[in-house]
């Protein structure tokens, strides 16, 4: 006996094969941009994406068929209704082809499908629209994709109407088709997560294609601060304990030592306190490889080369994270990036550690955190100002001295001008200040005042890279007419680079930054070619000064505790990683544990055990910094903060 489906479950049929060969044809297109760097199993990448895709799709058809299912047969047969449908049908369609080609936008910026970064976008949803409206054309966009909907509604218009005109639900099937759906997501819930079946280890992306885009995004909305102890591999709290003292002995540290993996010491000075002035400048995505003297022959960073040889320049150096949040996080509480959110954007939790900040605020600095955008981005205005700085932004910059902004903020021009003015005004009241500068205008949509260089404004990177490097120009040339200058300490450092992604989780490479301090008067230049990263930026600005302090920080002197094994901490939310100069530890969550050995060369992968003397490095970082966290020894001035971790 042949039977059919009902009405409303053919047109929910119906409705999802097109969502799902929406999501397979975003990921051809997506495979295809990176077909020469997949070294994976076509077969295992289709099969798994599937997985996922149908997976969301239960999700999402959960409340539809609930509708479906109480709609009365009356209502279901009207005239109205049946329009209610088509219009149902063609605004998911242009919300799905919005979603393919924002997946094909983020994937081609970040090189993953979504994740924590989407969520955050939408947060800050001002910003992103308008960075979006600067950089694409959008009435053109989406008018396309309306039109793109529509002609598929077309398309579908018969086998639409076969799937209406069938025979209405009996009771019996509507309850049927209910207990399915609901035991399908059941399953799902029970069965399918981030990590099964794509995995956590082999080609990135392979795994990121395996994936469904809108699954990772609600996810990552779910998970955005993961336990590391319920997560990821941990040692007994006196082994690691005992690591991360061996890993931070310098000659001149004590610890304190209050409980096994309290890293809190005291730095003796060796010489007489020194007070210069500090202007500390955060550039945005700014990678080693855009420097000429790194090999760049687009020749767009003429007075950061010439800068690097009057400084002392660190041309062994990375950034923890790929975000600017986690940027600022290091260099301005020296610590590993924890997994899920940085501290920067833990609402609630982000203030009163002992940062960069408070140490040299303790000893008489004005610090102040100074940023080219809105400080409530990123939760930045909360955080510093928790954190021992006081705030200058965007907003609080009359907008006769701004002479260009788009979606992010001022040009670096205008920021460095209001830099120049808190020098001058601190100066004068005979004030040591110390100035954290954040820059945006190498970010997309790339735009910056004309005339300033010979690409023009809104050209793509290449541009917003040169514009950076003739505004620190700029800067320095007026900075050396100031009565101030011989006495200030300028240093330049990036948040993060261009772009991490690669073929595997944690491409080191893809992390490397430079680090300038330049000071004639002050610092003898030099290239320095210390394994290091932002979190050692901290205690080397504090040993400059010869100063003497309480030490929270997971980071070294590198002037003086080049000693000590050397190693760089990375990580993008989920893999935690320890560069030891060759070879790379990765952390995952379910306590993945690997090896890339040779990293920065063949890269050859290998699974290991805690008892690797790698991995028991990173596991003692990563998990004291998280226990730290969590516990409150990382608080300024001694003081225990009650936090507590909620994944």
């Amino acid at each position: 006996m042949r039977t059919s489906l009902a009405a409303p479950w053919r047109f929910l049929l119906h409705l999802c094969s097109t969502w799902f060969g929406i999501f397979l044809v975003t990921r051809v297109i997506l495979l295809a941009a990176h077909a020469d760097e997949f070294s994976g199993n076509y077969f295992a990448v289709f099969a798994s994406g599937a997985l996922y895709d149908l997976t969301f799709l239960v999700y999402a058809a959960l409340p539809l068929g609930l509708y479906l299912a109480l709609c009365p047969n009356g209502v279901w047969r009207s005239r109205p209704h049946r329009w209610l449908l088509h219009g149902a049908l063609a605004a998911s369609l242009f919300l799905m082809l919005f979603v393919a080609v924002a997946e094909w936008l983020f994937w081609d910026e970040f090189g993953v499908r979504f994740n924590f970064i989407a969520v955050d976008y939408l947060v800050y949803s001002k910003e992103v629209l308008d960075n979006i409206r600067e950089s694409y054309p959008l009435p053109a966009l989406l008018g396309g994709l309306a039109v793109a909907a529509l002609l598929l509604t077309l398309l579908l218009r018969r086998p639409l109407a076969e799937a209406l005109d069938a025979p209405v639900a009996t009771a019996r099937q509507r309850l049927a088709g209910i207990a399915l759906l609901s035991a399908l997501g059941a399953l799902s819930l029970l069965l399918v997560d981030q990590q099964f079946p794509r995995g956590q280890d082999g080609n990135a992306y392979q795994r990121e294609l395996s994936s469904n885009g809108p699954y990772q995004f609600f996810a990552a909305f779910r998970n955005n601060e993961l336990d590391y102890t319920q997560f990821y591999a941990s040692l007994d709290a006196n082994q690691a304990g005992a690591q991360m003292h061996q890993e931070l002995a310098a000659g001149n540290a004590r610890f304190e030592a209050r409980e096994p993996q309290d890293i809190r010491r005291q730095i003796s000075a060796s010489g007489p306190l020194r007070k210069p002035n500090i202007i500390l400048v955060t550039i945005e995505s700014f990678s080693a490889k855009y420097m000429g003297s790194n090999g760049n022959p687009e020749k767009l960073t003429p007075n950061l080369d010439a800068l690097r040889t009057q400084s002392l320049y660190f041309n062994n150096f990375y950034a923890t994270g790929t975000r600017t949040d986690r940027g600022l996080e290091a260099i301005t509480l020296s610590i590993p990036p924890t997994p899920g959110r940085s501290i920067v954007k833990r609402i609630g939790r982000e203030s009163g550690y002992a940062s960069l900040g408070q140490q040299l605020a303790a000893v008489g600095y004005d610090s102040v955190f100074v940023y080219g955008g809105r400080g409530y981005f990123d939760n930045m205005n909360a955080f510093f100002s928790g954190n021992g700085y006081r705030i200058v932004d965007q907003s609080s910059v009359d907008e006769s001295e701004i002479s260009f902004k788009n979606a992010w903020g001022m040009a670096d021009e205008d920021l460095y001008r209001q830099a120049l003015k808190l020098a001058d005004s601190d100066h004068a009241a005979q004030k040591p200040f110390f100035l954290q500068l954040m820059t945006t205008s190498n970010h997309r949509p790339y735009t910056y005042p004309d005339g300033r260089i010979d690409i023009p404004s809104g050209d793509g990177r290449e541009g917003a890279v040169k514009y950076t490097d003739h505004a620190i120009a700029q800067f320095l040339r007026q900075a050396r007419e100031k009565p101030w200058f011989d006495d200030t300490l300028f240093v330049f450092v990036a948040d993060h680079t261009a772009g991490s992604a690669g073929k595997e989780d944690l491409p080191v490479s893809n992390y490397q930054i430079p680090l300038w301090i330049y000071a004639p008067k002050l610092i003898t230049p030099g290239e320095n070619a210390t394994l290091a990263s932002q979190i050692d930026l901290a205690p080397t600005l504090l040993g400059l000064l010869n100063l003497s302090y309480t030490s929270t920080f997971f980071g070294r002197d590198l002037l003086r505790d080049d000693a000590l094994a050397p190693r760089v901490l990375i990580g993008n939310y989920q893999h935690l990683g320890l560069f030891d100069g060759k070879d790379l530890a990765i952390l995952s969550p379910r306590g993945g544990l690997r090896v890339h050995e040779d990293a920065l060369g063949n890269s050859r992968e290998t699974r290991v055990g805690e008892d690797n003397p790698l991995v028991r490095r990173a596991i003692a970082y990563y998990q004291s910094a998280a226990h730290g966290f969590s516990q409150g020894l990382l608080a300024w001035a001694g003081q225990k903060k009650d936090i507590a971790i909620n994944p």
